[in-house]
């Protein structure tokens, strides 16, 4: 965890403390159910409640240092509960295996935060449903391969990230689901010295779902597919950073970052404006999809269980939940306050002497009869001329003066062709499929 790209709220799942507070409560309520079937004394979880209920600080040095005996997490962390509680303690994690308390445990941590993130990205979208309606028909330029194509809207640029945002958040809550079971199945997972009703219990009361089939650990295709929709999500975090960057560029400069007062851009050069954020959200991005390979390479463990995965997932667990919430509050911060410059991209709009209004042109030409081969000949032998000229010349007068176009199109019909409005008038219509409304 880097404090520099870090959240309270999604730091403290993955603190020491809070981990061990989760650890508790799954020993305690398996403990609980235990006494009610009657393999262990009631008095034993009234023992364990009646501490906790004391709000008792856990002491992780103190754990550590019996850890740095025993070589075992999980056996120190019961050593030390049961040197607070006393003799009834010995009845915790009665046919229970390590795997049971770690893998719920990472369940819960995951699950919450998962909770964290779909907040995350209600904020998100509700920024970029702003910025959308604020420009629904703020004309640009759309561009395939990075190169002129044809008039879009600012909005509409919105709107697509808006609905790829949507669908992250399908994903996220469906990875949630999948991901939050739990299992406490005991040695090899056959329930042999445990109750199935234990694991129903702790579950209960923990908010998950039973694992059906746990062998010893809870099966990683799981948390596979987590960590790849974690992925994901950081993936469309980075496509709309780019997105920001390239319109950044000087030469562009049609939206840009937030620069704040007493902001500086460059050590060197007081003039520079560079877009930082965005830059920082791609490195990001690229920290939370480290963690999908090693996720997918954690699926195959030997037989019913090996540890080569807990390794991986202490590191990846919180760095990609606690990268991936700072990216996504990071994100929602630089689209709320971009600055937008509708006239400059006008401007771009009209750089190239109205190439962007070829297809137009073409394909009013062949509804007129000219074949296509010859349409796209016609209109393309001028559009090189407007290319070559940097938008010096003007495509509109280059075909008026095309006596093949004029042949086949009245002048005015040409002349119709050069509408930008022609270009938004199902801008409504996609709206409507991406927000329900227009």
């Amino acid at each position: 965890m880097v404090p520099r790209y870090s959240r309270p709220a999604m730091t403290a799942l993955w603190e020491p403390e809070a981990r061990f507070k989760i650890w508790f409560e799954i020993e305690a309520h398996a403990t609980q159910k235990l006494g009610e079937l009657g393999v262990v004394p009631p008095s034993a979880a009234k023992a364990l409640w009646d501490w906790w209920a004391t709000n008792p600080a856990i002491d992780v040095a103190a754990i550590d240092a019996i850890e740095a005996v025993t070589k075992h997490d999980v056996i120190a962390f019961l050593t030390w509960v049961a040197e607070q509680v006393g003799d009834e303690a010995r009845f915790m994690h009665q046919g229970m295996t390590s795997s049971d308390v770690l893998d719920t445990c990472l369940a819960v941590q995951l699950a919450r935060a998962s909770d964290i993130l779909i907040e995350d990205l209600d904020k998100l979208l509700e920024v970029i449903k702003r910025r959308a309606f604020e420009h629904k028909l703020t004309p640009t330029i759309g561009r395939s391969h990075g190169i002129h194509a044809e008039p879009v809207t600012f909005g509409l640029k919105m709107a697509e990230a808006y609905a790829e945002f949507s669908r992250c958040k399908t994903r996220l809550i469906a990875a949630r689901e999948e991901v939050a079971t739990c299992a406490i199945s005991g040695a090899v997972g056959t329930f042999a010295n445990i109750d199935p009703a234990v694991e129903e219990h702790v579950a209960e009361k923990l908010g998950l779902a039973i694992e059906p089939v746990s062998t010893q650990v809870i099966p990683r295709d799981r948390h596979a597919m987590f960590f790849a929709t974690l992925g994901v999500i950081a993936s469309s975090i980075e496509r709309l950073a780019v997105e920001v960057r390239h319109l950044q560029r000087t030469e562009v400069l049609e939206a840009e970052e937030y620069f704040s007062p007493g902001q500086k851009g460059s050590s060197a050069m007081p003039h520079k404006r560079n877009p930082v954020l965005t830059e920082n959200l791609t490195g990001l991005a690229r920290v939370v999809r480290a963690a999908v390979v090693p996720a997918l390479e954690n699926v195959a463990l030997w037989h019913e269980r090996d540890i080569s995965h807990s390794s991986v997932e202490r590191f990846f667990g919180p760095d990609a939940t606690i990268t991936l919430d700072f990216a996504l509050a990071r994100l929602t911060g630089v689209i709320d306050k971009l600055l937008i410059y509708p006239e400059r991209m006008m401007k771009n709009l009209d750089k190239m002497g109205g190439l962007v209004h070829s297809q137009r042109v073409l394909l009013a030409l062949t509804q007129a009869g000219v074949s296509r081969e010859d349409s796209y000949r016609y209109v393309q032998r001028n559009a090189m001329k407007v290319w070559e000229s940097d938008g010096q010349l003007s495509l509109l007068e280059l075909l008026k003066a095309d006596a093949d176009v004029t042949a086949a199109l009245p002048v005015q019909e040409i002349e119709d062709k050069f509408n930008l409005d022609y270009h938004f008038k199902q801008v409504d219509t996609i709206f409507r499929r991406v927000f329900g409304e227009a």
